[in-house]
């Protein structure tokens, strides 16, 4: 049987710890693992409070007022029907079987486990539980993928079903090696057309070396900070922020190029990039998202940043000696930026309203 990381799980009792000073631990923290595409066994584990659990199913089978090992034991049946029946796991849109399910009373907190017996292809799970707790619950998936973390995804009541990511999604290969991380940065940026054309949009205006070097780095500082935030779970994009933050990207891109036609003087360039480059941050996050971090959250993070960072350089490289020459001959210079802008404007348009419409 495929054990979970107690990583996760501390991060679980953090997290409902947490909520319950506010909120009455209205929360359901819940992985689940698959050990890889092809694997027939997923298990997920569940943590809530037991005033949360008492809402689903009435555990405290001996009416003492309070819910022991042996009440869970008792509403063996009950727990199955409440909880795991109300939270339907498929793989590839098909169901997946039930083979197991336990409960175990922490000392803070109730655990529910269940072991599944599902087909190939990506997984996915229904919270159908939340129509029956009140308005405000969510459920926290955080998908344990090789040991860590990738972030986490939030469930509620107006959006209940969740794809888990990681091994098994279909969308997402598994990355191994700190350079097989440099190398899906890599891939990332060279086929992030939107990424590409926000940097050429900022150096078509960049001027010299040193003021190209000032935004360059403004945008690397700015996606690295946003990127390893959204990476370590620290700030968490549901399917939802992931739409809008594609539609920013977009807009991005579309405030650069119409600055690059109606402004003669960049002033403010540099601070422009880095808050844009905030959000291209989030971009890349996204990407990330679907796979696994490996064993080791820094080195996995670190060499698809570092992946990123030459894909740029090597576009910069690229394209700067053309553009400066095109520097040296101002006419020749205003037209090409005009007529490359008009060009990045449409695109930037496009993206923006695609993604926005989803």
């Amino acid at each position: 049987m495929t054990k979970l990381p107690w990583r996760g799980l501390l991060a679980g009792l953090w997290l409902l710890s947490s909520a319950a000073s506010a909120h009455d631990a209205d929360i359901l923290y819940t992985q689940v693992r698959r050990a890889g595409p092809a694997e027939a066994e997923v298990r997920q584990v569940v943590t809530l409070t037991a005033g949360t659990l008492a809402l689903l199913v009435p555990a405290d089978a001996d009416g003492d007022g309070t819910v022991s090992q042996a009440d869970l034991d008792a509403r063996r049946t009950a727990l199955e029907v409440g909880v795991w029946d109300a939270m339907p796991l498929t793989a590839g849109g098909q169901p997946c079987a039930r083979a197991s399910h336990a409960a175990l009373l922490r000392q803070t907190f109730v655990e529910l486990s269940a072991t599944f017996t599902c087909p190939e292809g990506p997984l996915q799970q229904r919270y159908t539980v939340l129509s029956v707790l009140p308005a405000g619950y969510r459920v926290i998936l955080g998908s344990a993928v090789d040991g860590e973390l990738p972030g986490a995804l939030f469930a509620d009541a107006a959006q209940p079903s969740l794809a888990i990511p990681g091994a098994g999604q279909g969308t997402s290969s598994a990355v191994s090696g700190f350079f097989g991380w440099v190398g899906l940065g890599l891939r990332h940026i060279f086929e992030g057309v939107d990424h590409l054309a926000f940097l050429l949009a900022v150096l078509l205006v960049g001027g010299g070396l040193k003021r190209v070097l000032l935004l360059v780095t403004s945008f690397t500082v700015a996606h690295s900070l946003t990127l390893g935030a959204t990476a370590l779970g620290w700030i968490v994009l549901d399917e939802g922020r992931v739409r809008w933050v594609e539609a920013a990207i977009g807009a991005s891109i579309i405030y650069v190029a119409v600055e690059n036609l109606v402004l003669k003087e960049h002033r403010h360039r540099a601070l422009i990039t880095f808050l844009f480059g905030l959000v291209h941050g989030f971009g890349f996050a996204s990407v990330l998202a679907g796979y696994g971090l490996g064993d080791s959250v820094v080195k996995s993070l670190v060499g698809f940043n570092l992946g990123v960072e030459l894909g740029q350089a090597m576009v910069v490289v690229v394209l700067l000696p053309p553009l400066r020459m095109l520097q040296r001959r101002p006419g020749l210079h205003r037209g090409a930026v005009r007529v490359l802008s008009v060009c990045i404007l449409a695109a930037g348009g496009y993206w923006m309203v695609e993604r926005a419409l989803g």
